[in-house]
């Protein structure tokens, strides 16, 4: 990984950027999604190809109700890297949270496809249960 693809998550050099990441995953981990948003906004400046950074910042967003942004920054994460199977998981729970469910269906299926977790898989039988339930109610539209 070049500097410019620091990943702030990896202890080196980059001291204070480190303690910003972990102070931001201790304010989640606190249930406080919108100061660790604040914690981790100058990351988000410097640290623009650290795809942990942008996980640590979607999952905020999850957390704080935004979406829409918590959708884009799970779609970053995925941009940087698309092997990251939570990140699908975590943008089909954002999708579904939204009521985009078709849509929710084919990131969870992705995720369940890249790793077989429980969680994965309940997540995937729960919005495809849905998905039957409302084409039941529209007579099958």
């Amino acid at each position: 990984m070049s500097a410019a693809q620091h990943d702030p998550a990896e202890p080196d050099s980059h001291g204070g950027s480190v303690a910003e990441f972990r102070r931001a995953e201790d304010l989640l981990e606190r249930r406080r999604p919108l100061d660790a948003l604040k914690a981790l906004a100058p990351l988000l400046e410097t640290e623009q190809a650290a795809a942990s950074v942008h996980l640590l910042a979607a999952r905020a967003y999850l957390a704080s109700a935004q979406f829409r942004r918590a959708e884009e920054g799970f779609l970053r994460v995925l941009e940087l890297d698309p092997s990251d199977h939570y990140a699908r998981f975590a943008l089909g729970r954002t999708l579904q949270r939204q009521s985009r469910l078709v849509e929710a269906r084919t990131q969870l299926r992705m995720a369940a496809a890249m790793d077989p977790r429980p969680e994965y898989q309940e997540a995937l039988g729960e919005v495809s249960a849905n998905i039957a339930v409302r084409a039941d109610r529209t007579g099958g539209a």
